[in-house]
């Protein structure tokens, strides 16, 4: 079950059923099966927090990912603060929506598997974005 909760923040305008129609598809390209997957989008604020508190990071994120993964199915909770999602959009100049669903995937990239932060893993990791957004692209034709 995939489910979309906020702290703090309004929801975001994204369309559920399609939304985890497409988390199902791309998780399905790694051959995994999606169990329970928990969104909650707040502001920078309390992702800050959230970050200190778990990770001991003292710095502002787009997102964080608690990863309950078992095998073949993925699970956990993806923490989305929509104030710094705005923020890269502007940055990047790129559309809010398309920067939130980045980085809606962005988490189930993590779930499944493909890591950012060591050596020309970035790239590899935007690579993936790119094609699951592209999955998205082809879910609304």
């Amino acid at each position: 079950m995939i489910t979309y909760n906020v702290d703090g923040v309004k929801m975001p305008k994204i369309k559920k059923r399609l939304t985890n129609k497409w988390i199902k598809a791309v998780a399905d390209t790694y051959g995994k099966k999606t169990g329970d997957i928990g969104y909650m989008f707040v502001d920078d604020e309390k992702i800050l927090e959230v970050n200190n508190e778990y990770l001991g990071h003292d710095y502002y994120t787009d997102i964080i990912t608690f990863d309950y993964d078992e095998e073949d199915v993925i699970s956990g909770d993806l923490v989305i603060s929509l104030d710094t999602v705005r923020t890269n959009a502007d940055k990047f100049g790129k559309e809010y929506t398309e920067e939130l669903n980045r980085v809606i995937i962005h988490g189930i990239l993590h779930l499944c598997g493909i890591n950012d932060k060591g050596p020309g893993e970035r790239e590899i990791m935007e690579a993936d974005e790119n094609k699951a957004l592209a999955i998205l692209a082809s879910l609304q034709d």
